[in-house]
């Protein structure tokens, strides 16, 4: 997921992918208890996508663009 593509995206879109990006993060999380993960850095790129888009939703929510 590139930065352009992020920034393209509505703010529905962007609440969307950051509860789906929510739900793996979740996931991974439990696989990294279970000891069953293949690439122990996706924990990071995921949390860091999560505040990106965080921090996209808060600016359109500030421009009055979000609900």
């Amino acid at each position: 997921m590139k930065k352009n593509e992020i920034k393209s995206m509505s703010f529905a879109e962007l609440v969307a992918k950051r509860n789906e990006l929510n739900r793996q993060y979740m996931d991974l999380r439990f696989q990294m208890v279970v000891g069953h993960v293949d690439n122990p850095l996706q924990k990071r790129i995921i949390r860091r996508q999560i505040a990106t888009l965080n921090t996209l939703i808060r600016q359109q929510e500030l421009a009055g663009k979000g609900n």
